[in-house]
């Protein structure tokens, strides 16, 4: 459908962007410790919240704005780098708005309604037709353009994007009872019973965190929902039932907007909020064929690139050679004598002569020294891998010096190598 709406982007360049980007993401554990969820690295040079700013730019958005709260430095670093090229002379803007008590000195963002309520002012001074709010941590492709046509085209008071998922894998989602038309008739957040699709008694219709409005109507709401002393001011709690209720609510399915390549066989949105999650969504990229593209020129996922040399690959001796298979390696990476299979190498990192890395996402650089193993693991950044030392082989000790997921990932922290030497 990508190139059906190419060059047709009015609705987009009258649009906002609203990033929801301060989330902690506590189930990716120690991942989080220093970083917001949304500013966590992913496949190989990007951070998370890359995707939903890469899909607004691609859509033809050139306002867009992040909200940060938890641990927001890293996050704010990394958009200050990679998304300092917007030009106000262009009708363009980017701005950063972390927890700053503007509103007043005892109140941070209170819920996620409440982050756009405290920035209406900035919103106002843009003047943007439509508004479409994007949770900044999910892994996906998507044309905005496409779902702020159906908004229009519906007359709907919110449009909100929905992914299909097997009905009892839906507890976790704010869900989505539609009828026929897709108007919503109900949105239940985490039901224990999740309400069927039309049709589909097996998939139910979950929330992807994605809603688009006209300016005017969702500020009014807001403003609205600011003085009820018993609301959240959550999006997901609060405003969407409030107008499933009270107004037009319209289900927009991923499927009709997801963008993809020749390679990508179905729609992909990942939310990789555990370990065991992101784990898989990395390696999943050195199959042959992935099913997220990353490729894909004609929608690039944009990110701070450093300036960096090349990969680096040295020695060629049996038992010492710097070789890597079904893996991607990141520029200023030295694998200097060692073998990495089906692994994810992000900049930097040094791998020492006779070591061994299997299904390894290791982040910016890590060193590895000489002769260790490391199998199913993450590693974070930074981390100095000592020599000889064996993670992924003997689940009992992993689980004593490192944190062991459900699935058998170690997650190696610097503070946990630190503790093992002392």
């Amino acid at each position: 459908m990508r190139d059906e709406h190419r060059g047709q982007r009015r609705l987009a360049r009258s649009a906002m962007a609203f990033v929801l980007a301060g989330g902690r993401g506590s189930r990716l554990k120690e991942l989080t410790d220093r970083r917001a969820k949304p500013a966590v690295y992913f496949g190989g040079k990007s951070r998370i919240i890359d995707f939903a700013l890469s899909n607004a730019l691609n859509s033809g958005i050139r306002r867009i704005s992040v909200a940060t709260q938890y641990k927001a430095h890293s996050l704010i670093r990394h958009l200050q780098n990679g998304w300092n090229f917007f030009r106000p002379e262009r009708n363009e803007s980017f701005d950063i708005l972390p927890a700053s008590q503007r509103v007043a000195e005892d109140k941070w963002y209170l819920g996620t309604a409440d982050a756009v309520t405290q920035n209406i002012d900035i919103i106002e001074s843009y003047a943007p037709e439509y508004i479409i709010i994007l949770a900044g941590d999910h892994i996906y492709k998507q044309d905005y353009e496409i779902m702020l046509e159906q908004h229009c085209t519906s007359d709907a008071d919110v449009t909100v994007g929905c992914i299909e998922v097997p009905r009892m894998e839906a507890t976790g989602f704010g869900v989505m009872h539609i009828d026929e038309t897709g108007r919503i008739l109900a949105f239940v957040e985490k039901p224990a019973d999740p309400p069927p699709m039309p049709g589909k008694p097996d998939v139910a219709l979950a929330s992807m965190g994605i809603y688009v409005f006209k300016t005017d109507f969702l500020l009014d709401l807001l403003r609205q929902d600011e003085g009820d002393p018993n609301s959240s001011h959550d999006f997901g709690k609060d405003i969407i039932p409030h107008i499933v209720k009270n107004g037009k609510a319209v289900a927009h399915q991923f499927s009709e907007s997801c963008v993809r390549s020749t390679t990508e066989e179905e729609p992909y949105w990942r939310d990789v909020g555990t370990i065991d999650a992101f784990w898989e969504a990395n390696i999943d990229l050195t199959d042959f064929v992935p099913a997220l593209d990353l490729y894909d020129r004609d929608w690039p996922i944009w990110t701070y690139a450093e300036i960096v040399p090349p990969a680096k690959f040295v020695h060629d001796e049996d038992g010492r050679r710097g070789m890597a298979t079904s893996s991607l390696v990141s520029g200023a990476c030295i694998i200097s004598g060692s073998r990495i299979d089906k692994s994810l190498l992000f900049t930097g990192v040094h791998a020492h002569s006779f070591s061994d890395l299997e299904h390894c996402v290791v982040m910016p650089y890590v060193t590895v020294n000489r002769g260790a193993r490391l199998k199913r693991c993450v590693i974070d950044r930074g981390v100095v891998i000592p020599p000889g030392l064996v993670i992924g082989e003997n689940p009992e000790e992993d689980a004593r010096r490192f944190r062991r997921s459900e699935g058998g990932i170690c997650l190696v922290t610097q503070q946990m190598i630190d503790k093992i030497a002392v």
